[in-house]
């Protein structure tokens, strides 16, 4: 391990700051370099030997991704032209730089064996086990990738784009190109109705049929989000779309300033003391937060079952049952703000919290996790109150069952909730330190290789906060010692 001589705790930035030797001892020594050369090593004695240092290859990966080079092509003339950084990628003067279709080989290899989800596993592994990582609170949230291949609907004939231009804004949102999908995947044509109206008795069970089969045909990310709530995480895994596409980020300020692009989503759950990624997802832009957000949360109980996780926070966009009854099923609450899509009903507030006969809101109070309610009592104002006794409950309680969505705890309104969501900005500063120093912000590989791309990024920066942690964990045994 590589000492600092300062006796002051380093932060992200610092690290980032550092020299680059010292930089990169600190990183590339918490890299499992082992298991990754096991998954893609060639395991036949026949054939063409390897002479290629590949140990050499995947850390110039990494070390490229903290120097922001972009390209294979920028990263080999580095490696050709700088003999400093070619030594801190471990090649020796007598060794030959690989090809850029040498390092494409390498990156499929990665691909097929799914070694980099498997490493980040590890290093989260290794943080909850040395206690930088609690879990105890977690932030879910994405983020658009524009992808470097040119959307396919730009070449398209003037007089198809002024069509399709006419098509509501969501639906263009969710157009998928055929081009990026094989043909077996392309999505079933609804059946249509000749007349509008009811169905006739005649042909109701034509129709029902009809229906029927259509449902069947759909993949589990082209139903109801609800349908995916009883899949495995491997089954949502196999139907996940992960080819670039077009998304639509909505603006409270009207239809005019929606957000359109052309590639990817990078879907993550952080923990929000560590600021360590927990899980990650990668999709396709078109795809919905909440669908991803299922995928994330199957994986942290399937994978992390250890975590005692108790509360999940994220934005607006996960308000949907489904996502609150997943993360019931994790063992947390989630606290997510709500979208009031209908009038309130009567003797309640925003919050869903019951109000007195002047119309107060009742004071959240606690959660009993026995009897799983949420208890509420009187407001302040109720102390002078003429009615007092004549018909206000001194305490209001709910069961947690009766509505996911509506009732969590701590109640939504109180202190305790806006103090907790707080520290759901701790997701957004990840993804600000994986676009400022991983260059995360823009893909420059095509189709599968950009998943790769973005899955390197994240395991970059978790390498680099668990190597981050244990130089700040070293540097307070040196201080207790001095003592």
């Amino acid at each position: 391990m590589y000492h600092i001589q300062q006796q002051s705790l380093f932060s992200f930035d610092e690290l980032m700051k550092m020299s680059a030797e010292s930089k990169y001892s600190v990183v590339l020594e918490e890299l499992p370099m082992s298991r990754i050369l096991l998954a893609i090593n060639k395991r036949s004695p026949l054939g063409r030997p390897e002479r290629l240092n590949v140990r050499a290859m995947i850390y110039a990966l990494f070390i490229g991704k903290m120097e922001h080079i972009r390209f294979t092509k920028d990263l080999i003339y580095r490696l050709r032209k700088d003999v400093e950084f070619r030594a801190c990628c471990r090649f020796t003067d007598s060794e030959p730089i690989p090809s850029e279709a040498s390092f494409s080989r390498l990156i499929t290899k990665l691909e097929r064996t799914n070694i980099l989800a498997e490493i980040q596993d590890f290093i989260v592994d290794q943080a909850i086990t040395e206690g930088f990582l609690s879990g105890e609170t977690l932030a879910l949230d994405s983020s658009h990738i524009e992808a470097f291949e040119r959307n396919p609907n730009l070449d398209k004939p003037k007089a198809e784009k002024a069509e399709s231009s006419t098509v509501e804004w969501e639906a263009s949102a969710l157009l998928i190109e055929e081009s990026c999908r094989s043909l077996e995947n392309i999505k079933p044509l609804k059946p249509k109705r000749a007349k509008r109206g009811r169905v006739p008795k005649a042909e109701q069970e034509a129709w029902r049929q009809q229906m029927e089969a259509y449902e069947a045909s759909l993949s589990l990310f082209e139903r109801e989000i609800a349908n995916m709530l009883p899949a495995s995480y491997d089954e949502l895994i196999a139907d996940l779309p992960q080819w670039a596409s077009v998304g639509a980020k909505g603006d409270h300020r009207g239809k005019r300033h929606t957000k359109f692009w052309y590639g990817y989503k990078v879907n993550l759950l952080v923990d929000t003391a560590s600021q360590y990624i927990v899980t990650s997802v990668n999709c396709s832009g078109h795809v919905s937060d909440q669908r991803p957000a299922i995928v994330l949360l199957k994986r942290l109980k399937e994978r992390f079952p250890s975590l005692q996780v108790k509360h999940i926070l994220a934005d607006k966009g996960y308000d949907g049952e489904p996502v609150y009854k997943q993360i019931r099923d994790v063992g947390a609450f989630g606290l997510i703000p709500l979208i009031h899509r209908c009038e309130l009903p009567a003797g309640m507030d925003k919050h869903f919290r019951p109000q007195c006969q002047q119309g107060h809101s009742y004071r959240y109070d606690s959660y009993d996790a026995k009897r799983d309610t949420i208890k509420w009592t009187l407001p302040k104002e109720c102390a002078s109150c003429p009615f007092q006794g004549q018909g206000c409950q001194k305490v209001v309680k709910k069961k947690m069952a009766e509505n996911v969505r509506k009732y969590t705890a701590p109640g939504r309104g109180s202190a305790k909730f806006a103090e907790l969501f707080k520290q759901r900005t701790a997701v957004e500063r990840v993804f600000a330190y994986l676009k400022l120093y991983f260059e995360m912000g823009s893909s420059r590989k095509r189709k599968k290789r950009a998943l790769v791309d973005l899955d390197l990024s994240c395991l970059v920066y978790n390498v680099c906060k668990l190597g981050l942690d244990r130089l700040n964990q070293n540097i307070r045994a040196a201080k207790k010692q001095a003592v």
